[in-house]
């Protein structure tokens, strides 16, 4: 009796799933019933209990009801259109409104023999619905970004939780009254906001607020790449652009020309964040990025930052050097601050007398004079270096060497008992030394006062909960850089699936580095108008890795893989 009624209740999806094997009949009907009595999508148990793949599942149904499966993820979704239905009935039938033609509705469901659904949707938006089918789990996650994104991703975020922000005077929201309303938008407020304090919890080190003709974005980058986290309405651009620079205290009444400003964010009674921000006209309004200053960063340590023990110990010894040039080179987001902030921290001691010029000063530091480079008032690097050099120092920061002046009074400095520490942008630490040249740098003052100079790079980290040993052929080991000795020794190569402690199979970053002494033999090569491939090979001769040398043994300790040894280096 008990099967017969199985049967009886089996129809639609239920059936085909028992018919293409991908369920036992009992357990198809059991679930069937528990699904009803949950007033739950059928599709939806069955996968959030784990009793049938998603996938199949999508590719039974378009199979048997020939409805088009789409790849939900590679659409770009509009949320203009997921407004003509209620959130309540998007979640009651798992149904999201993808687009229409005319009078006709197209929206993605994961079980197309829903027909009561459909009716619901056609009852409600006043148009015929056509289905399309979408795999349950990535039909889930589009509902919930959309619905995120559509109500300015508050959720059930408490007023309270905002009350720390300390960026905002009431002269400065006076500035213009059409602003004026703009940016005492309550919806508006709560999304920056909490949009600011998401990215500190998430450990972002950038917020992009995007605009564009049909869609507004808003972006994180975690552990070094964007992942989108809201799209709320476009119409709010403006406003959103103004409440940012009104907090920055910018000009609001200003969208022409690119302004930079600073948000300080109290997260506590103790501890404080700043964000750099940066605005830049577009053709779709104002594109605003804020960077992420933790001054906790700055004070983690050399032991944290994935020198290895060589390399920490050249670092080290270099660093307490009387004088002379310690320069760290790499492209924008490389972490160069940090690495500088390091050593400054170890050397910042009541009888050394220390001064940075920055550009701008984005961690502040105790104990040290930091002076912000303005370039509207005439403070530049080199005029800040000029009164640095009155002013009895012991220790020299540069935020960057840009130009001839800047290199050259850089250089004397270094060349007259001081130490010197500044940055550049070079792709590897032998280019460091020709790009000198090619600035105009004197051949003589680069051979004898460069000490060191370290390039780097921020690769993820895999996340050491869902890193799992994969297999990789010994000829794909060698094409990729490593040595025969590294492969007869053994490499053990890992990846990360992902996992609900990660993102995407990462979790973090750690520095990888080219640290390189400038040797006697160096110093005369360069002498000598050495090309940075000849400094190069001997480096190598040295026994001093190069920056995807030190990814390869990263890889090979199981520490990151080979996507972002690929991503970060250069074969």
């Amino acid at each position: 009796m008990a099967v017969s009624t199985n049967k009886v209740q089996l129809s639609g999806l239920a059936r085909k799933l028992v018919v293409d094997g991908l369920m036992e009949e009992s357990a198809a009907a059991e679930a069937f019933q528990n699904a009803l009595k949950k007033k739950q999508p059928f599709v939806s148990y069955l996968v959030e209990n784990k009793l049938a793949d998603s996938l199949k599942i999508a590719q039974a149904a378009a199979e048997e009801f020939g409805v088009p499966l789409l790849d939900i993820d590679s659409v770009e979704l509009d949320t203009e259109i997921t407004k003509l239905l209620k959130e309540d009935l998007i979640r009651k039938h798992h149904a999201l409104p993808l687009y229409k033609r005319g009078k006709r509705l197209y929206v993605a469901v994961s079980d197309p023999t829903n027909l009561q659904a459909l009716d619901e949707i056609k009852f409600a938006v006043g148009m015929n619905t056509e289905a399309i089918l979408a795999e349950e789990t990535k039909l889930e996650k589009a509902i919930e970004k959309m619905i995120e994104a559509s109500d300015g991703g508050l959720g059930e975020m408490a007023d309270e939780e905002f009350d720390d922000l300390d960026g905002l005077d009431v002269e400065d929201e006076k500035q213009d009254e059409q602003v004026d309303t703009e940016v005492d938008d309550a919806p508006v407020v709560r999304f920056v906001n909490k949009v600011l304090l998401d990215a500190i919890k998430k450990g972002a080190s950038d917020i992009h607020f995007e605009p564009y003709e049909k869609f507004y974005r808003v972006r994180l980058r975690m552990d070094g790449v964007l992942i989108e986290v809201a799209r709320p309405p476009t119409t709010l651009a403006l406003k959103m652009a103004a409440r940012i620079k009104v907090m920055s205290r910018l000009d609001v009444s200003e969208r022409r020309v690119p302004q930079d400003g600073r948000i300080k964010l109290k997260v506590s009674k103790h501890k404080s964040i700043d964000f750099r921000v940066s605005t830049c006209p577009t053709i779709w309004g104002e594109k605003v990025v804020m960077r992420i200053l933790d001054s906790s960063s700055a004070q983690l340590g050399i032991d944290v930052l994935g020198y290895e023990d060589f390399q920490k110990e050249l670092f080290l010894e270099n660093l307490h050097k009387p004088y002379g040039m310690f320069l760290v080179t790499g492209p924008t987001g490389s972490g160069k601050t940090v690495s500088l902030y390091t050593g400054i921290n170890i050397l910042n001691q009541t009888e050394v007398n220390i001064s940075t010029a920055e550009d701008p000063v984005e961690i502040n530091l105790p104990g040290i004079n930091q002076v912000q480079v303005d370039e509207k008032t005439g403070l530049t690097f080199a005029k800040a270096l000029k009164a640095f050099l009155r002013q009895d120092p012991d220790i020299i920061l540069v935020g960057e060497i840009r130009d001839l002046e800047t290199g050259g009074i850089a250089l004397k400095a270094a060349m007259t008992g001081h130490m010197v520490m500044s940055t550049l942008h070079t792709n590897d630490a032998p280019q460091t030394l020709t790009r000198m040249q090619d600035m105009g740098m004197p051949t003589f003052g680069i051979a004898t006062s460069v000490n060191i100079i370290i390039a780097q790079r921020l690769a993820r980290r895999l996340c050491k909960n869902c890193v799992k040993p994969i297999e990789v052929p010994n000829e794909v080991l060698l094409e990729e850089g490593f040595t025969d000795k590294q492969i007869e020794a053994g490499i053990k190569i890992s990846e990360a699936e992902g996992c609900d402690q990660c993102n995407a199979g990462y979790k973090g970053r750690t520095g990888i580095y080219q640290v390189m002494p400038v040797s006697e033999a160096m110093r005369r090569m360069i002498m000598d108008g050495a090309t940075a491939i000849q400094l190069a090979d001997q480096s190598r001769a040295e026994g001093i890795p190069d920056i995807r040398q030190s990814a390869l043994k990263k890889v090979a300790d199981g520490i990151i893989d080979m996507k972002e040894v690929n991503r970060v280096t250069q074969e």
